[in-house]
């Protein structure tokens, strides 16, 4: 007999070569039919597979991420079959789950596909998947694989480096694939599938092997789901904030500058300016003071923070000077400069804690193919800082910075976030530098802040950065998307390599601990999610024009301009649109601006001395004063920007 642990802590005994399935058939039938992956001791395994020790059992349906990747490695799975049904002689490589759908990457040889060809592989992958047939595991010798692969170099490639006895296929319908597991039972839960584009992708990621197509993919266990996700995806389409930024005049590329090197223009650079100037306000007021480094460093400042170990290949090529042997780089990251200003006093523990500030821009050389409008460039700023503290301050300390990531969500209007704790990889202890008890230290120091402030949160083994454990806050935006802002790291690795030092109670020397913290991440990424998330209706209180007055004709103009100066006065940021345009012309740019209110200036609103206001998506608000407009706006700001 074996004992199977669920996740609510319950206990079931069972004969030992119970399946998974099995175990989900004695909790209830109507559950079992809903089961489609399964993870035991932290593995993940097939529902079929015998269970023949005592164990943790989890069961995933498709409401879980679990059950949602085996369903799209299982689809991948299918499309590969359609594509060598469709495509005698294709080379299939690999096919993976990804966050939404999955993905199959294909030497089609001298065959070319497009768009025209989606309908043709969307029909033969749902033929397929009504066959329902069972997805089963077989281990195979490295000889039977290879064999089995002798004409296609790329699975051979992947299969050379396995070791023999560690080899498993895949065998659905008439279709067998090289694979590791984690399926759905059978393909007949799969209702609905969509092809969604085609790219082109280097073998293993490498531009000097041979490119191969990508066919992206979705599927789903219900066609609403489907249509749903599909609707999803238009929307998507219009909030996308490159189509975004450009409607609103906010920033641009030039490939004459440089492919991933934004160009901000004047309305761009003014809604960066506010954004710094409210998370200013707010670090001021916690303490925080404001330093500038320099936009190049030499190599062995980043030798010996250890970032050019480990992304020296990342970076920019090093400047060299007429000085022999002299080599810069651009700035990649700002801590280790951060950490020579540290050194420049000699500091008491009644200093501490130090909590250096800096909007710095750094640049890191992004494949071209990786780029991406503002979310993956090569030059951006981050809202960077980093507190100096002693173990003492360090718990009071990583919960203020929660405090300030939580109040710049709920200004900008992200109330839907989880957070995580990304600790070490355990298997892997070369990637990562330092102390083991002082990995330990800094990783319960976060869980124990996470805990106490109460946030929702989840534990991620191998998301540490290589000097620390930190966390992030997963932020979901309004179309259900999952994206990670803000993050907050402790540091017991950067003070030692940088010999920092304060001088104690005991009049002793030891060793600060640091803090990184960014709750913007970069300004770059975070105007494109802000962009995407609201559509480019932000707060009122970041929008670059607050009000557009729209006045009917030429002879309301020093009415408008009377206007104009009034809302100034009350720091409202206001224009006028003199055009000699249809007041009807006027309003519908103005809602392609998305300005957020218009101020409609007539003859009867300049004899009253009053104003027509209609707000953005057509709410008409009549005519009213303009003391009661002001208090209007200063109450639609108060709502979303609390103080600090």
């Amino acid at each position: 007999m074996i004992h199977i642990t669920l996740p609510d802590g319950s206990i079931k005994t069972f004969d030992a070569g119970v399946t998974p399935m099995d175990v989900a058939k004695s909790i209830s039938e109507g559950f079992a039919r809903n089961v489609i992956s399964a993870k035991f001791n932290g593995t993940t395994v097939e529902t079929v597979t015998p269970l023949t020790t005592d164990g943790d059992l989890i069961l995933f349906t498709w409401r879980d991420d679990e059950g949602k990747t085996a369903f799209w490695h299982s689809s991948a799975h299918v499309l590969a079959q359609a594509i060598e049904e469709l495509y005698p002689g294709a080379k299939l490589t690999i096919g993976p789950a990804i966050e939404n759908g999955f993905y199959y990457d294909v030497d089609f040889g001298e065959t070319s596909i497009s768009d025209k060809d989606f309908k043709a592989i969307e029909t033969k992958m749902l033929d397929i998947a009504r066959g329902k047939h069972d997805f089963s595991m077989r281990s195979a010798s490295k000889a039977e694989a290879l064999e089995l692969y002798k004409n296609n170099e790329f699975k051979t490639e992947l299969i050379e480096n396995l070791e023999d006895g560690t080899i498993t296929f895949c065998d659905h319908s008439t279709f067998t694939d090289l694979c590791r597991g984690g399926h759905i039972p059978n393909t007949g839960i799969i209702k609905a599938v969509k092809i969604l584009s085609v790219a082109g992708a280097y073998w293993r990621g490498d531009e000097n092997k041979p490119q191969l197509t990508r066919v992206y993919g979705i599927s789903f266990p219900k066609q609403k789901e489907l249509t749903e996700y599909l609707n999803l995806l238009e929307e998507a389409k219009k909030r996308d904030h490159r189509k975004l930024g450009k409607e609103l005049e906010l920033f641009t590329f030039s490939q004459k500058v440089g492919q991933g090197l934004p160009l901000w223009l004047p309305k761009g650079a003014a809604l960066r300016e506010r954004l710094e100037n409210f998370l200013k306000a707010a670090q001021k007021k916690a303490g925080y003071e404001m330093v500038v480094t320099p936009h190049i460093g030499q190599k062995e400042l980043y030798v010996t923070s250890g970032h050019y170990a480990k992304y020296g290949e990342d970076s920019f090529q090093p400047i060299t000077t007429p000085k022999e042997d002299e080599e810069f780089l651009l700035k990649p990251m700002n801590c280790p400069h951060h950490c020579e200003i540290y050194k420049t006093s000699q500091w008491s523990y009644k200093d501490l804690p130090k909590r250096f500030a800096e909007f710095g821009t750094v640049y890191r050389y992004e494949q071209s193919g990786e780029l991406h409008g503002l979310t993956r460039v090569r030059g951006f700023t981050q809202d960077d800082a980093h507190i100096f503290c002693t173990p003492d301050q360090l718990d009071a300390e990583f919960k203020n910075v929660i405090d300030l990531v939580l109040y710049v969500f709920g200004s900008l209007g992200f109330e839907n976030f989880t957070a995580q704790v990304s600790v070490r990889d355990p298997k892997n202890p070369d990637k990562y530098i330092g102390d083991v008890s002082n990995w330990e230290k800094a990783e319960q120091a976060i869980i124990n802040a996470a805990s106490d402030k109460g946030l929702n949160y989840v534990i991620e083994e191998g998301e540490a950065a290589f000097y620390g454990p930190k966390l992030d806050f997963m932020v979901k935006d309004a179309l259900g998307r999952r994206w990670q802002l803000g993050t907050i790291q402790v540091d017991y690795n950067l003070p030692e390599r940088f010999e920092l030092t304060y001088k104690g109670s005991d009049n002793e020397t030891h060793r600060p601990i640091m803090i990184h913290r960014a709750p913007f991440g970069s300004l770059e990424r975070f105007v494109a999610l802000l962009l995407e998330h609201t559509g480019g209706n932000f707060p009122l209180w970041l929008m670059p024009t607050q009000a557009i007055i729209l006045s009917i004709s030429e002879k309301y103009e020093k009415y408008s301009e009377k206007v104009l100066n009034l809302l100034e006065n009350n720091e409202i940021r206001a224009l006028v649109d003199h055009r000699n345009e249809t007041i009807g012309k006027k309003i519908r740019e103005s809602e392609l601006q998305k300005h957020p209110y218009m101020l409609i200036i007539g003859d009867q609103e300049e004899q009253e001395g009053k104003i027509t206001v209609r707000k953005h998506g057509g709410e008409d608000l009549g005519m009213i004063s303009i003391d009661e407009f002001v208090t209007i706006i200063k109450t639609d700001i108060q709502k979303t920007l609390k103080s600090f």
